[in-house]
């Protein structure tokens, strides 16, 4: 199992990344920057390749609608060439808040899109002269769309790798299957291990039944909240923010995907409460209604006994790859709660 984490896009960028060198020691293996509506994600990962020299990088994740698909495979090369092969490239649908409140983009066809993105990608890869002819994306462009002098190019430089490896963020059942099809791995959001088989395994079913045993197996990507001691239960409240933003915020009544999610876990009341609250604007009430239960299932916290518990249901529910984000307030803390936890996972 790999031990991963996801770097803040909202400070602190430089000083995290001039401590990865320490989390390298510790046993860290992937480090996750997210694109939101922040800095740019690609910047910081080239910045993160020259400051590491094992530590594998991932976008966590690119949203698919802003950049053309070639123009996101000549970046996931670029990355992953100047990372001499450590780069997985995390993609996703965001949602419409982002994609049409802040890049003016309409959001359509998600699923589609992504499907012919992951071709277009591969096909940049290996270096193919690019001809795609699907329903959202058509290269080259016909003549009646553009000038018509338009011609099929390949990918001048030759990448490190013509795989580079594709996690898709996923949670509802269509975009599951698809990435439990298409991808070598799948993100999905907080995680809860004892309910995973009964919201996703039917879709993971379908995707791994047309999968491309040349993938391998699924890489699952979970997100969990770390703290490992005798006295850092007040630490879980930390999380708390973070899921009532998701499934009371991260979109409009109706089209919110999080608090759908929170709804097939059984917490539909509880859905209901913090939607309203945070839709009102009362935030911190928001994050007091999340239910306790749901914050222990999806986090990694407590004694190590207790957490070594958590980490095997994580394992028996198929997770792979742990995308922690440690809790402790002292940083030397942060660096020890990874080290226990990849001695736990090994």
């Amino acid at each position: 199992m790999r031990i991963g984490m996801p770097l803040s896009y909202s400070s602190g960028f430089k000083e995290t990344v001039a401590g990865l060198r320490d989390y390298e020691r510790a046993g860290l293996d992937i480090v996750f920057v997210p694109e939101a509506y922040s800095f740019d994600a690609i910047s910081q990962l080239g910045f993160i390749a020259a400051h590491t020299e094992h530590l594998e990088i991932a976008s966590g994740i690119l949203q698919i609608y802003t950049r053309t698909p070639t123009l996101t495979a000549m970046t996931a090369a670029g990355l992953d060439y100047v990372s001499d092969g450590r780069f997985t490239l995390g993609i996703g649908a965001s949602g419409p808040q982002v994609i049409e409140g802040f890049h003016g983009q309409p959001y359509t066809a998600p699923l589609a899109r992504t499907r012919e993105i992951v071709e277009i990608c591969r096909s940049v890869w290996r270096r193919e002269r690019v001809v795609h002819d699907g329903r959202h994306y058509r290269i080259p462009l016909p003549p009646e769309q553009g000038t018509g002098l338009g011609r099929p190019l390949k990918l001048i430089n030759r990448p490190v790798r013509e795989r580079i490896p594709i996690v898709l963020a996923a949670i509802g059942p269509k975009n599951v299957a698809l990435a439990a099809e298409i991808a070598e791995g799948w993100m999905p959001m907080f995680f809860h291990p004892e309910k995973a088989d009964e919201v996703w395994g039917p879709a993971l079913t379908e995707g791994s039944t047309v999968r491309d045993s040349a993938l391998g197996p699924l890489d699952i990507v979970v997100s969990p909240p770390l703290a490992i001691g005798e006295d850092v239960d007040d630490l879980i409240d930390l999380a708390r923010p973070q899921l009532a933003l998701y499934i009371g915020g991260m979109g409009a009544r109706g089209r919110n995907f999080y608090n759908d999610l929170a709804r097939r876990y059984g917490y539909e009341s509880a859905a209901d409460t913090i939607q309203d609250l945070y839709l009102s604007g009362r935030k911190d009430e928001a994050a007091a209604a999340v239910p306790a239960d749901l914050l222990r299932a999806t986090s990694l916290i407590g004694p190590a006994s207790y957490v070594a518990e958590r980490l095997a249901a994580f394992r028996a529910a198929g997770v792979t790859t742990l995308q922690v984000r440690p809790l402790a307030h002292d940083p030397a803390q942060r660096l020890t709660d990874i080290e226990k936890l990849k001695a736990m996972a090994s």
